[in-house]
């Protein structure tokens, strides 16, 4: 591979993980965010699956509908992992710190390997296994260390989390002729269903106000924004420096939280700065010790 084309595909992951690392802050400007969850999630499934839908038309012409023909049980499969993901990502970050959530979701590689393992008989190395007990004993230590019951409960909501994540990218391996888009479009879809669903049985309101409605939208849009930049940078990188670059998503975000002069000054405890540190160790150690791995696309 050319110097200067891995360079720019350097550029362009790490480019999509700041995208994503806003995420978690867009999420924290939300105004009274544990009472509009389904809300914030409707405008947000809604936004994804139009964004993609559009950057499908751009780039394959009308006949990206066909796409829509390919749909089998992986993809529905796949769709409904990845709006578990949205969904769980969104009520985890309203109930405990962004650190919290956003290192549940940096033990997605680890899941996906065993659920590849299991359902796709892939074989997982020593070099996998060790990360995976080393991630495993970090999450132990921050529920262990969760002093208040809804930290635990964001905890538990954020490997739900990356649970869907996991089940999503291992259902696009299923049936490698998947589209990867027209996957993720349809968890925009499915997760917009579930929202108006239980909205209208709740007898809420569609929308909340303009303020979250925007970021909502702004946050379907950072979404989807890193997903193109990723899907262009992935072509030219190995899947272990693409695990390794989309630390930036994990750390960005709890930076971007705490950072004061964003005016949200989360500061992460000292039982979250411990386990994070014991995962972010073996996410490093899975990148460099393997060139088997694969760093599937964050969603959050």
């Amino acid at each position: 591979m050319p110097k200067d084309k891995t360079n720019f595909a350097i550029l362009v992951v790490l480019t999509a993980g700041i995208l994503w690392s806003f995420g978690a802050l867009v999420v924290r400007y939300i105004e009274d965010a544990r009472s509009v969850p389904w809300q914030y999630l409707f405008l947000r499934g809604l936004t994804i699956f139009i964004i993609l839908n559009i950057y499908l038309l751009f780039k394959e012409g009308k006949k990206f509908t066909k796409n829509y023909k390919k749909i089998d049980l992986s993809v529905i499969i796949g769709g409904m992992g990845f709006a578990t993901a949205f969904i769980g990502f969104i009520w985890s970050i309203t109930h405990t710190s962004a650190a919290v959530t956003l290192m549940m979701l940096a033990a997605m590689p680890f899941m996906t390997a065993i659920i590849g393992y299991i359902f796709l008989k892939e074989k997982v190395s020593l070099t996998t296994l060790a990360a995976i007990f080393i991630s495993a004993a970090g999450i132990i230590f921050m529920a262990l260390n969760s002093s208040k019951s809804g930290t635990l409960f964001g905890l538990l909501l954020g490997l739900l989390s990356s649970l869907g994540f996991s089940i999503g990218s291992v259902s696009l391996r299923w049936n490698k002729r998947t589209p990867t888009f027209t996957t993720v479009a349809l968890a925009g879809l499915f997760c917009t269903i579930v929202s108006f669903t239980v909205l209208f049985f709740n007898e809420s309101s569609f929308f909340t106000t303009l303020r979250n409605s925007s970021l909502s939208v702004l946050h379907g849009t950072l979404v989807c924004s890193g997903l193109i930049l990723y899907s262009i940078g992935s072509k030219s990188l190995p899947a272990a420096d693409l695990t390794l670059l989309s630390l930036t998503e994990v750390l960005g975000g709890i930076f971007w939280v705490w950072l004061p002069i964003m005016g949200i000054n989360e500061v992460p405890t000292n039982s979250t700065i411990i386990g994070g540190s014991i995962i972010t160790f073996a996410l490093i150690f899975y990148s460099v010790n393997t060139k088997r791995n694969r760093r599937f696309v964050g969603l959050n």
